[in-house]
């Protein structure tokens, strides 16, 4: 009689036992471990973690994640996973002040969370405008709308490369994000050219690194670095002195210069200033002053230099195109525009870096590209050669501070190691970029050309 009490209550046990396991993780398999003394054995089930997505228990849901097509519209999407159409236009009203749904942009990710059962309509819809952040649209109990941002940690990151074949390259061989790049020919705008890049140039650098859950999303300011160009090191180290995010040389001289190294962001380069070059429309050589810049439609076009604008308009030969002049000794000039920027007229004043048109292929052009031209005292001369005049260096009161955050950051520099040459490069070329083969130059110098001539 006892035996069989104690077997009935061992049953009982097990049975409470599985009923809690069911109770905490559904019908799917438990995991247990016995615990107690051989006499008092009994089972435990092992909990397995719910699976979180956005803040939601998803364990027991349909998850349907994908990204926004071309041409996709919210009310589109929200509709076609069941939402009614009152539901849709009262989240749309309880979105406003939290997300403006006209930003709903192509290729950006999203998930619908739903019930299994795939006839009844979502739950929640989540959109992600950036990385950092995720907007929740919740139709279940009371329809609103929340904007989450996500825990961001802030890490310093060091990375070095030689180039052999592009910098773009040589940055992702050593696992850095691709914002790297135009962050580095940011701070070294005044600088190096990046468009004329040479094999066995190479970096360090040291920098700000934006990470979610251990993973990178972003960059953020460059601490130090050094860019080795054509032998020739150019030290950048930030520091703020009262005036913003500000890049100074170990002399404590500005990085930032009058004029811009190039007008665009780093892209490539297809034709350099010479003084006779093979002209691809009128299939002759003459004289080319200026430097193109291939490009895609419409990236861009900036500003070298604080200037005012003394030309915006169209020609037969340079298309639309936009002229500054930025003192009494520079002039710019950039042709082919496929549309002059807004508000670009004679006497605007422009600041350097403004956007004052967008690359295109109109007047005498062939692909899509800008031509720029730069004056000096009234002379065209080629912008890539140009010693440019200097920003204000570090005052006198920030000089002994600055003196001792140099030299940390020289020193830290000054441990990373270069990586080694690879065996093989792809390229025997001396010079990184994508140049149409011109003639020999001739010893001739080239003779002054109408503004208006290709």
């Amino acid at each position: 009689m006892k035996k069989g009490l104690a077997l009935a209550g061992v049953v009982g046990l097990v049975g409470l036992t599985v009923w809690l396991g069911t109770r905490f993780v559904g019908t799917e398999a438990v995991d247990a471990h016995w615990v107690g003394t051989p006499d008092t054995l009994t089972t435990v089930p092992v909990m397995e973690p719910l699976r979180v997505m956005y803040g939601f228990d998803v364990d027991r849901k349909r998850v349907v994640e994908g990204r926004v097509q071309r041409n996709q519209f919210l009310g589109d999407l929200l509709e076609d996973h069941g939402v009614p159409f009152e539901a849709i236009r009262t989240a749309v009203n309880r979105a406003e002040g939290v997300f403006d749904v006209r930003r709903f942009a192509s290729n950006k990710p999203y998930a619908f969370i739903t019930d299994p059962d795939s006839t009844l309509p979502a739950e929640q819809f989540v959109y992600e405008p950036s990385p950092f952040e995720y907007v929740v649209f919740n139709f279940v109990d009371s329809i609103y709308v929340s904007r989450v941002r996500r825990p961001v940690d802030t890490v310093e990151v060091i990375s070095s490369g030689v180039i052999y074949s592009s910098l773009y390259e040589t940055l992702m061989d050593s696992d850095a994000l691709p914002q790297l790049v135009n962050t580095m020919a940011d701070v070294y705008a005044w600088q190096v050219d990046f468009f004329h890049l040479q094999k066995g140039d190479r970096y360090k650098v040291v920098y700000e690194e934006y990470r979610i859950e251990g993973k990178p999303v972003g960059i953020g300011r460059i601490l130090g670095a050094v860019f080795e160009h054509q032998n020739s090191p150019y030290y950048a180290v930030y520091y703020d002195q009262g005036q913003g995010d500000v890049y100074f040389d170990e002399e404590g001289g500005s990085l930032r210069k009058q004029f811009l190294k190039a007008p665009l962001d780093y892209t490539r380069i297809s034709s350099r200033y010479s003084p006779r070059r093979f002209h691809p429309v009128q299939r002759r050589y003459k004289a080319h002053l200026g430097t193109d810049y291939a490009a895609p439609r419409n990236t861009p076009i900036r500003s070298v230099g604080d200037g005012v604008v003394i030309e915006a308009k169209y020609s037969q030969y340079n298309g639309n195109y936009v002229k500054i002049r930025h003192n009494s000794v520079y002039t710019t000039q950039y042709l082919h525009m496929n549309k002059i920027a807004s508000g670009m007229k004679p006497g605007t004043r422009v600041r350097q870096g403004q956007e004052i048109g967008y690359v295109g292929k109109t007047g005498l052009a062939t692909g899509y590209h800008l031509c720029y031209r730069f004056w000096k005292n009234g002379v065209q001369v080629d912008a890539t050669k140009q010693e440019l005049p200097a920003s204000e260096p570090i005052s006198e009161d920030h000089a002994a501070p600055y003196a001792i955050a140099k030299q940390a950051m020289l020193d830290r520099l000054a441990e990373i190691a270069y990586p080694s040459a690879p065996l093989e490069t792809d390229t025997d070329e001396e010079e990184i970029t994508d140049v149409e083969t011109a003639p020999a130059t001739s010893s001739v110098a080239p003779q002054a050309e109408p503004d208006d001539m290709p």
